[in-house]
């Protein structure tokens, strides 16, 4: 680009995690054109993530599902409002919103003959690749069309009030935390309750103290409660009483962090924590774990295999059809994968003896 534009809106309309590793392309811009105003667009429920992100003006967010109505409203605003607008996702909405708000306009898209007419609507365009690049190199790939510097650095912010919540919730513990992060949002990201207890006796026997962490939903804080009530005395349920950013807050205290392929996991580690992430079906290349320092250059991750890439281990069952990128062994969202179910806690404990690089 000729000049740095005064204004720039990133379209990330998805969900949490999507929406946290958003975070390095907006560090990249604000680093390259450190006077230009960065707003981004994401779908409601999202927008607590950048809570305190230093980078960002405004967060402008939509509902998931809006009343047609508002929407045109919504939409009558954004109106060439920006310099610039980029879409980070490769879909219809996102693009239109990319369209819509920016006077030049960038974005991800497939390149396939039934989606070319999107790319009448940008400026420039990139290839999207949903198999072989991670998501944090994807969304960078956009700083080339810039002409700015990319940064690998995902950034998990909070407010003085997140900080205020997280101290209350600890109650002054001197203990070692280890955050565990139990309850996925859909079943076949889910490990089985026994194993989490074994893993939780295990790290109480190592002098860690234990905490629990989870959403506002009522379905999870009931899972997390009831596993809660099966955990080493002193273990502390901070699901539903945190925000997401002291969800961020709590991870960056943690001494360990053990989750699923959930946003929680993505927050430890960006926060450079000692994280063990259980992966089932999903393709860890492109939804793996952002580690702390990682090069933008590479993914962190191959597709297969447990493995280790700086603060991360990154754990896979068995079982030769690991990942089938497929949604649990009944492929729907609801059922669960046997993958995970049958990880023993011994790979989990062991993961965490070389992530925390100590033997107890």
């Amino acid at each position: 680009m000729i000049a740095p534009p005064r204004s720039v809106l990133v379209v990330v309309t998805r969900r949490i995690g999507d929406v946290l590793l958003a975070t390095p392309l907006i560090r990249s811009i604000k680093q390259g054109w450190p006077d230009t105003k960065i707003d981004v667009l994401v779908f409601d429920g999202t927008q607590g993530i950048l809570a305190g992100n230093p980078d960002i003006r405004e967060v402008r967010v939509v509902a998931e599902r809006p009343e047609w109505l508002s929407h045109l409203g919504f939409l009558a605003r954004l109106w060439r409002r920006y310099d610039v607008a980029l879409s980070l996702l490769a879909g219809d909405r996102p693009t239109l919103y990319a369209w819509i708000a920016g006077r030049w306009r960038a974005g991800t898209l497939v390149d396939a003959a039934n989606q070319r007419w999107k790319q009448h609507l940008l400026s420039r365009w990139v290839a999207f690749d949903d198999l072989n690049t991670h998501t944090v190199r994807m969304h960078l790939a956009l700083t080339r069309e810039l002409g700015i510097a990319p940064l690998g650095e995902v950034n998990v912010s909070w407010r003085p009030e997140d900080a205020q919540s997280v101290e209350r919730a600890l109650a002054g513990n001197a203990r070692p935390l280890a955050v565990l992060h139990a309850y996925p949002k859909f079943n076949y990201k889910m490990w089985r309750p026994d194993a989490w207890i074994a893993v939780a006796q295990w790290l109480d026997q190592r002098g860690f103290r234990i905490v629990l962490s989870g959403g506002a939903d009522a379905v999870e804080q009931e899972y997390v409660g009831t596993l809660a009530r099966q955990m080493p005395s002193g273990t502390i349920n901070v699901a539903g009483k945190l925000s997401l950013g002291g969800s961020g807050c709590l991870a960056s205290r943690a001494s360990l962090y053990v989750g699923t392929d959930t946003a929680m996991t993505h927050i430890a580690a960006a926060a450079g924590v000692p994280t063990v992430a259980l992966f089932g079906p999903s393709n860890p290349v492109k939804w793996g774990p952002w580690p702390k320092g990682q090069p933008v250059d590479v993914n962190p991750w191959r597709r297969c295999g447990s493995q280790r890439a700086g603060n991360v281990a990154l754990l896979q069952g068995a079982e030769p059809c690991v990942p089938c990128l497929l949604e649990g062994c009944e492929r729907n969202t609801a059922s669960f994968s046997d993958c995970l179910q049958r990880l023993p806690p011994k790979n989990v404990i062991a993961a965490i003896e070389a992530v925390t690089a100590q033997r107890y």
